[in-house]
């Protein structure tokens, strides 16, 4: 197949071609998503399993942490070297990690194995995006990149779902296992049908230095972040250290890359106004609603008391609202010529009224209710996704096109792994305190410190219906009292975790607010052009 430049083959290729490239992208896309969101109802089990509960956040936390460092490192070796096989190696890294992650015998391991999932799925997850701004034309972009959206919330439709019921059915490794021919397939259709597509022939110089000194910024930021409060106190000397040694490296990071040949972000793009205030909103808008897919599924089963499979069908209005708004959002944005500050404002606004909500949940909420909830979250989420990746898209010059946009898929998924890493300190601590505060001294006088200590670090029994039977055949045990007294454990700890779980979703809200406020100041996008090289801004839309 002919190899074009990638500033030409807009023009060049069939339209043919262009719509199998298109296809080809949307089946990674799905591949990727559905593997990510699979395994989300299946996390209260697996934690269970693997005696994890205190390392809940760090399976998705190691996760996003991969995924953000293999981002813009994608975006530069595509601008570099062509979009097609940093894609297929993407797509191979992944379905290696997710093989892997099936076989896990430790909470350690499972880590480790969905790290190198994550950085799979980073390149598979940056080059979808930026492929369709290859493709098409700064007109058409919010109409594909509302259609890839869409797919990308199907896939989170199913996989939700489908993790439950595998998990229910058969074990949660099989949520891993089962879906790995799927990504062996995907890999094999996209080798031979992908055009081979490639960038001007020229001498490029990799930012090694810049790839080290950025991860050396963000290790240590999240393990401090993912520690503080938990492990050591927020004031001791490792988490200071950690924090230190962050700033210091991220210093690094910036001076290194306004000296690099070919830096992996390049700093003068932050002097786009557009540039600088999308980073802010995407990364506070991932800080908010990326975490929150991983805490609803732990409300869903460890206070409201249903199953995986059920779980996963509760999610399933959330995905379908967040796929709906992203799929209207695209259209708006094509068809309206780009109101972007005051879609994402509106969009943003409808996500804060579904955090606002969420909080406002206890163990009496019905399902009906939460779902509902869940809906406007989805919407106001969904429909803020493709805002700023096509605001910036259509206001840097097309040879950092990659780039730019790598740099926007990069900053949500950090948003979300701050986010988590936050709100599961949060989440460890209130859940203990309240635990602590409310449990009745007949519990405790019948129960030993170091049991109970077990339970708080460990709390099966609201989550693994196994887990849930043994501890009531020990209370059985204990007399005519004792089936009483484990029902007021299991409450005590079912309201522990609610005032915990809600607590963050308010401060989630909190941080939808800031989005909003930072979007107020995303003014003078160009209007769309269709010459892929011009970077004219003289003509803007808010």
């Amino acid at each position: 197949m002919e190899k074009l430049a990638i500033e030409t083959y807009q023009s060049h290729l069939p339209r043919r071609q262009v719509m199998t490239a298109l296809i080809g992208t949307m089946f990674t896309m799905f591949l990727g998503s559905i593997f990510m969101t699979v395994t989300s109802t299946a996390m209260p089990r697996i934690v269970a399993d693997l005696s994890g509960f205190s390392q809940y956040t760090w399976v998705q936390t190691a996760y996003i942490i991969a995924e953000s460092l293999s981002l813009p490192m994608a975006g530069k070796l595509s601008d570099m070297y062509g979009r097609k096989w940093v894609l297929v190696t993407g797509m191979i890294i992944f379905v290696i990690g997710t093989l892997l992650s099936g076989f896990s015998q430790s909470m350690n391991q499972l880590i480790i194995f969905r790290a190198v999932q994550g950085f799979g799925f980073g390149a598979m997850n940056a080059l979808g995006f930026i492929i369709v701004a290859d493709l098409f034309p700064p007109n058409e972009r919010g109409k594909y990149m509302g259609l890839m959206a869409g797919v990308f919330g199907i896939s989170t439709v199913i996989g939700p779902t489908l993790g439950g019921i595998i998990t229910d059915a058969l074990s949660w490794r099989w949520c891993f296992f089962l879906t790995t021919p799927l990504g062996i397939a995907v890999i094999i259709i996209f080798i031979f049908l992908f055009p081979a597509l490639r960038p001007a022939a020229a001498k490029h110089r990799v930012d090694y230095l810049g790839i080290i000194t950025l991860s050396l910024f963000m290790v240590p930021l999240i393990l401090g972040l993912n520690w503080g409060g938990v492990d050591y106190a927020w004031g001791s000397s490792v988490i200071i250290g950690l924090f230190i040694f962050s700033a210091v490296m991220l210093f690094a990071f910036i001076m290194v890359e306004k000296r690099a040949v070919e830096p992996i972000i390049p700093m003068d793009l932050f002097k786009n106004r557009v540039v600088s205030v999308s980073s802010i909103v995407v990364f506070l808008q991932g800080a908010s609603f990326f975490p929150v897919m991983t805490f609803v599924p732990l409300f869903f089963q460890g206070v409201l008391g249903a199953s995986a499979t059920e779980s996963g069908g509760f999610m399933t209005p959330m995905m379908l609202g967040m796929a709906f708004g992203s799929f209207v959002g695209g259209q708006l944005l094509s068809r309206t010529g780009g109101h972007y500050r005051i879609q994402g404002t509106i969009s943003l606004g409808f996500a804060c009224v579904g955090f606002l909500l969420l909080s406002g949940m206890s163990v009496t909420t019905t399902f009906a209710v939460a779902t509902v909830y869940l809906v406007i979250a989805g919407l106001g989420n969904g429909s803020v996704m493709p805002v700023h990746t096509l605001a910036v898209q259509n206001s840097v010059p097309y040879p950092v096109l990659g780039t730019a946009t790598s740099l926007i898929s990069f900053l949500r998924p950090l948003g979300g792994v701050v986010g988590l890493a936050l709100m599961g300190s949060v989440l460890n601590n209130r859940f203990a305190s309240s635990f602590k505060a409310n449990i009745s001294p007949e519990v405790t006088s019948a129960v030993s410190p170091a049991e109970l200590s077990g339970i708080l670090d460990n709390p099966q029994a609201i989550i693994d219906p196994a887990a849930y039977d043994n501890m009531r055949g020990i209370f059985e045990g204990m007399g005519p009292n004792g089936l009483g007294l484990f029902d007021q454990l299991i409450t005590t700890l079912r309201e522990a975790l609610s005032s915990a779980l809600t607590y963050i979703f308010f401060m989630f809200m909190v941080v939808a607010l800031l989005a909003i406020v930072a979007n107020f100041f995303l003014r003078g996008v160009p209007q769309y052009s269709d010459n892929p090289t011009d970077s004219s801004d003289t003509q803007t839309k808010d």
